[in-house]
């Protein structure tokens, strides 16, 4: 296959980590009602998932400016 490098999937762990964290934040306060520690360590987990995938995504391969 010619073209095999072109088909393939870059950096797609970036953007799923982004999906993964929005969704946790979305979800955190229905996660459960009587426990606010279990929201709690899920919206901040979401917060700090979608910074990294947002990190891999964008900002790790953006060339340096001088």
């Amino acid at each position: 296959m010619a073209h095999s490098e072109h088909n393939r999937s870059k950096n797609a762990g970036g953007f799923a980590l982004i999906i993964l964290g929005a969704l946790l934040l979305f979800l955190a306060p229905n996660i459960s009602p009587t426990s606010s520690e279990l929201g709690t360590m899920s919206f901040i987990g979401g917060i700090l998932i979608g910074c990294i995938g947002f990190y891999l995504r964008f900002i790790k391969n953006r060339p340096r400016q001088v």
